[in-house]
C-alpha cells in the first residue's frame, strides 16, 4: 500500500483482523508451550515446540497483541540500560521471562542471531499484515456494492492525508465498514483528491461504477474540496449519491462553515480560551461554582429568579471541541448563564494568577469578552446552533428516523430564513437588553463602526448597523443556508424519505410501495424498465410475506432487514427487492463506526517508527 503500509499508519489499517490473528496465534502458541513442557518427550509436542518455538511466530503473535490493542511499538529509549524499552521489546521480554521455551529461543538466545527485533523488520511484517488485510477486505467486498467514506486528517509530521473507508454489506447480510487507506495528497484541489481516490481503487481493483454513495466531514479542513470531489465523482457516476454522514455532527460542520468568518472565527478562539483559563485548573473552577452558586442565592432572595424543586441546579463550564460527541451550542448556553461569574473569575485571575503570562491573558480576555462585538455574537451563534440543535442530534442517534429528521431540515431551512428576514430586531434588542444588565456600552448603530485595535482614521466608512446587520447577521445566516442545501439537497432528501418506506420497525409500517418504485428509478444502471416492472409484483409479494412472518417482527432498522432476508433466503426469493436494500444501505449510514477507524490514525500514525 506504499507510503501508507511504511507509515506506521498500517497499525490502525489493520485493527479488524489483528485481534482475530492475536486471539488465533497467542492462546495456540502459549498452550503448545505449556504442553511440551509437561512432556517434552512426546513426538507430537516436539513437533509443536519446533513449529512454534522460533523467534518468528512470537514475533508475529506479539505484534497482532499490539496491533490489536492499538499500542505502540517503539519506546523513547530501547537501549539495554532502559528502564522501558517500549511496548513490543518489554512484551517480548516479559514472555521470554514467564516461559523458559520462548526464552530459549529469543532475544538473546535467538539461533544465528535471527532476534527479529529491529524497527525495519517490525515495520516488514506489519506492512505484510496490511497487505492481508486489505486482500481480504477486498475478497470480502468481492463485486458488490459499495460506498466510500473520506475525511482529511492531518498527521503528526503536519502532512495532509486523506482517509479513506468503505461501506458495504457482505455475503452474509451483514453491512461493514472496513477502512481502505490513507493517501498523502500534497495538492488538496478537487481534482487531485479525485486522482487520489481512482489511484487507491486501482491499486486494489475498485471500480468507480460500482460505488453507490458517498460520505464526507464537513467540518474538515478540506471542506470546500470535498464539496468539489463529489461533484465530480457524480458527474462520472450519477448513481453515487452524497449524503451528510451521519458519524459526523451537523453542528460541527455548521460552526466550521461559519468560521470562514474572519469575525465568528476569532470569536471562537476566544470562547475556547474562555473555558481554558476559567476552568482550566480545579482551583479556578471550583471558584467558577462558588461565584455562580452565590450569584444564584442573591438572584433567588431577589426574587429574580423562582425557587422550588429541582430549579436553579448547579451549572457547569462546558468544554467544545472539535468530535462528534461535542456541542458548541451547549458550551455557548453555559456561558451565557455564568456570564458574570467568569468575568468574575478571569479578573480574579488577571489579579492573582501564577505567571505573568496568565494574568496578561485574563485581562484581555475580560477586556473582550466584555464588549459589544462579542455579546453580538455570543447571541447570533447561540440562535444559529439552536436552530439546528435538534436535527443534528436525530442524524446521530442510533434509532434514526429518516422521516423526522428530514422534516427538521425542512423545519431548520425555513426558520433560518425566517429569522433573516425578520429577527434582526429581536436579536439585537435581546443583545442591548444583555448589555444593559452586565454593564457593557451599546455603540449607536448610526455610528461609523470602528474595528476593535483600530484608529478611527482607518475605517471603512461603514455604520455600525451596516457592519452587524449585513456583514455578520445576514452573512452567517446565508452561509448556514447555504451549507444545509448543500448537504441536504432535494434529490437526497427525496432519496432519504423514499429509504425510510424500506424501515421494518413496526412490522414495516412506513412502506410505501411507490416510493420504493420511485427509490428505484434514482438507480437507472441497476434497474431497467422491465425489472421496475417485476419489482412492482416482487414489492407486493414481499410485504405481505414479511409482516406475515414472526421472524421479521422486532427488526429495528435496514441494517437487521438485510441480515434477516439473508437468514431466511429471502434474498433469493426477492432478489430485486435484497438489490434495493442493499444500494440503499450504501446511501443511508446505520451505526456508523466510521469516525473510529479514520480518527484513531492521527494518534497510531508514528506507532512504530
Amino acid at each position: 500500500m506504499g507510503a501508507h503500509e511504511s507509515s506506521g499508519a498500517d497499525l490502525v489499517h489493520d485493527q479488524d483482523l489483528a485481534p482475530v490473528e492475536a486471539d488465533r496465534l497467542i492462546p495456540r502458541l502459549v498452550c503448545e508451550s505449556h504442553t511440551s513442557r509437561l512432556d517434552p518427550s512426546s513426538s507430537l509436542n516436539a513437533s509443536r515446540l519446533d513449529r512454534s518455538s522460533t523467534p518468528h511466530a512470537w514475533t508475529r503473535a506479539e505484534e497482532a497483541s499490539l496491533q490489536g490493542l492499538g499500542l505502540h511499538f517503539r519506546g523513547h529509549d530501547e537501549s539495554e540500560d532502559s528502564s522501558n524499552q517500549g511496548n513490543f521489546l518489554e512484551l517480548l521480554r516479559f514472555l521470554a521471562d514467564h516461559n523458559e521455551d520462548i526464552k530459549a529461543v529469543t532475544l538473546r538466545n535467538a539461533p544465528e542471531n535471527n532476534m527479529m527485533i529491529s524497527p525495519a523488520i517490525q515495520k516488514d511484517i506489519v506492512s505484510a499484515a496490511a497487505v492481508e488485510t486489505s486482500n481480504a477486505i477486498i475478497m470480502e467486498l468481492g463485486d458488490a456494492f459499495f460506498s466510500v467514506l473520506i475525511d482529511e486528517s492531518r498527521d503528526i509530521s503536519t502532512k495532509e492525508q486523506m482517509a479513506v473507508a468503505l461501506r458495504y454489506v457482505d455475503k452474509k447480510g451483514h453491512v461493514v465498514e472496513r477502512f481502505l487507506g490513507i493517501e498523502h495528497v500534497t495538492d488538496t484541489t478537487a481534482l487531485s483528491l479525485k486522482a487520489a481516490v481512482e489511484d487507491l481503487f486501482c491499486r486494489h481493483g475498485l471500480s468507480l461504477s460500482r460505488l453507490r454513495g458517498q460520505g464526507y466531514d464537513g467540518a474538515s479542513n478540506m471542506q470546500g474540496q470535498f464539496n468539489g470531489l463529489k461533484t465530480l465523482i457524480m458527474k462520472e457516476n450519477e448513481s453515487a449519491y452524497y449524503v451528510h454522514c451521519f458519524a459526523h455532527q451537523l453542528q460541527l460542520a455548521l460552526v466550521a462553515v461559519a468560521k470562514n468568518n474572519n469575525k465568528i472565527a476569532t470569536f471562537f478562539n476566544f470562547v475556547a480560551n474562555v473555558v481554558n483559563i476559567a476552568g482550566g485548573s480545579c482551583k479556578r473552577l471550583d471558584l467558577l461554582k462558588e461565584k455562580q452558586a452565590t450569584r444564584v442565592v442573591e438572584s433567588v432572595h431577589n426574587g429574580e429568579l423562582p425557587s422550588g424543586q429541582g430549579l436553579n441546579q448547579e451549572t457547569s463550564l462546558k468544554r467544545s471541541c472539535d468530535t462528534r460527541w461535542s456541542s458548541h451550542y451547549n458550551t455557548l448556553i453555559s456561558l451565557i448563564d455564568m456570564f458574570p461569574s467568569i468575568v468574575d473569575v478571569l479578573d480574579d485571575v488577571a489579579e492573582d494568577g501564577a505567571t505573568s503570562e496568565l494574568r496578561g491573558q485574563a485581562e484581555h480576555l475580560s477586556h473582550f469578552i466584555q464588549s459589544f462585538g462579542f455579546a453580538f455574537n455570543f447571541h447570533l451563534m447561540r440562535y444559529i446552533l439552536g436552530v439546528s440543535n435538534e436535527l443534528s442530534q436525530a442524524l446521530q442517534r442510533k434509532d434514526q428516523d429518516i422521516v423526522n429528521a428530514m422534516k427538521l431540515v425542512r423545519m431548520s431551512k425555513e426558520r433560518l430564513q425566517i429569522m433573516r428576514e425578520n429577527g434582526w430586531s429581536s436579536l439585537l434588542d435581546e443583545v442591548s437588553t444583555f448589555c444593559g444588565i452586565n454593564k457593557i456600552v451599546v455603540p449607536n448603530m448610526d455610528d461609523i463602526y470602528v474595528a476593535r485595535g483600530r484608529s478611527r482614521c482607518y475605517t471603512d466608512g461603514m455604520t455600525n448597523l451596516h457592519f452587524y446587520r449585513v456583514e455578520l447577521f445576514y452573512a452567517i445566516i446565508d452561509m448556514q443556508l447555504q451549507e444545509l442545501n448543500n448537504r441536504f439537497t432535494e434529490s437526497n432528501t427525496e432519496l432519504l424519505l423514499c429509504v425510510s418506506c424500506l424501515s421494518p420497525s413496526d412490522f414495516f409500517a412506513t412502506f410505501d410501495k411507490q416510493k420504493l418504485i420511485r427509490l428505484a428509478q434514482f438507480y437507472p444502471e441497476d434497474f431497467s424498465s422491465s425489472e421496475l416492472m417485476i419489482l412492482s409484483d416482487q414489492l407486493d409479494n414481499y410485504i405481505y410475506d414479511v409482516r406475515s412472518s414472526i421472524e421479521f417482527s422486532k427488526l429495528e432498522g435496514i441494517c437487521d432487514l438485510a441480515q434477516k432476508m439473508v437468514e431466511t433466503k429471502k434474498n433469493v426469493v426477492y432478489p430485486l427487492v435484497y438489490l434495493l436494500v442493499t444500494l440503499d444501505i450504501n446511501f443511508t449510514s446505520c451505526d456508523c463506526h466510521y469516525g473510529k477507524s479514520i480518527f484513531c490514525y492521527e494518534d497510531c500514525e508514528e506507532s512504530i517508527a
